[in-house]
C-alpha cells in the first residue's frame, strides 16, 4: 500500500479546479478507436472515503480482459485533496489513484472508471482528467446519469440509448443485465463510445456492474476499514 500526501499546487478552491479542468480538457483524444474488447489487460479504479478522519483509500485491480481472472492490484491511502462539490469529484480522488496506478507492477492497459467522462457538465469527468494525465485509454462506467436524459433502453441485454444533454450525445444507457435498470458508459480518452460500450459488456458477463468495478470496489473498502481501523 502506498501513502500519498496532497500533492504541491494541487487546485485548493473550485475556480482553481475548473480552469485546470478547462485547460487540460483540450487534451482529451476521442478519435481513437481504443484496444478491442476482450484483449490484453484492463483496470478498474475506484476509491473509498472517511471525511471524519480526513481519509480516501484508492484501489486499482488489473484483469486479464479474456478469463477477467485478477492478474495484479495495488493500493493507496491519502488524506482527502479537495472539499466534495459535484463536478469537481475529480480532485478528491485523483492523487491516491494515481498512487494506486503507479504501484501496479503491470501496464494497466485500459482503465475503467466508476464514474464519468464526458457525461459531465464541463464534459472532463474523471476518466478524462484520469486519461490525460496518464495518456491511458480510460471509458467511464456509472451507476446513474448524473444531470443528463435519456429513453429507457429495450430490455434484453446488450440495448442501449443515448445520454443525452440537450441534443449533444456524451455517452450511453447501457442494458448490462435484461430488465435490470442500466449503466451510464462514456469516453474518457483515446476509446470510441462504441468500444467502450463494447468493454462494458465484456465486463459484465454476471452482474450489471463490470468486474473491474466490483473488484475495486470491494478492494478499496477494505483498505479503508483497515487504514481507520489501526490502533
Amino acid at each position: 500500500m502506498t501513502t500519498v500526501g496532497i500533492p504541491a499546487g494541487w487546485p485548493a478552491t473550485e475556480e482553481e479546479a475548473r480552469a485546470v479542468q478547462d485547460e487540460l480538457r483540450a487534451e482529451v483524444v476521442l478519435d481513437e478507436p481504443g484496444p478491442p474488447p476482450g484483449t490484453g489487460q484492463v483496470t478498474g479504479v475506484d476509491v473509498a472515503y472517511d471525511d471524519e478522519r480526513d481519509v480516501v483509500a484508492a484501489a486499482a485491480v488489473v484483469l486479464d480482459a479474456a478469463s477477467l481472472d485478477v492478474v495484479a492490484e495495488a493500493t493507496a491511502v491519502g488524506r482527502i485533496s479537495f472539499p466534495y462539490v459535484p463536478g469537481l469529484l475529480a480532485f478528491r480522488e485523483l492523487p491516491t489513484v494515481l498512487a494506486a496506478l503507479d504501484a501496479l507492477p503491470c501496464p494497466p492497459g485500459l482503465v475503467v472508471c466508476d464514474g464519468y467522462g464526458r457525461a459531465h457538465p464541463r464534459r472532463f469527468g474523471l476518466a478524462g482528467h484520469l486519461g490525460v494525465l496518464t495518456g491511458l485509454p480510460t471509458i467511464g462506467v456509472a451507476k446513474n446519469p448524473f444531470t443528463f436524459t435519456y429513453d429507457d433502453p429495450d430490455a434484453p441485454r446488450g440495448s442501449s440509448s443515448s445520454l443525452l444533454a440537450g441534443s449533444e450525445e456524451v455517452g450511453r444507457a447501457l442494458r448490462t443485465r435484461a430488465g435490470v435498470k442500466p449503466v451510464f458508459v462514456s469516453v474518457g480518452h483515446r476509446v470510441s463510445l462504441e468500444n467502450a460500450c463494447a468493454h462494458t459488456l465484456a465486463l459484465t458477463p454476471r452482474f450489471r456492474l463490470p468486474e473491474t468495478t466490483r473488484r475495486a470496489d470491494s478492494l478499496c473498502r477494505r483498505v479503508l476499514q483497515e487504514a481507520t481501523t489501526r490502533p
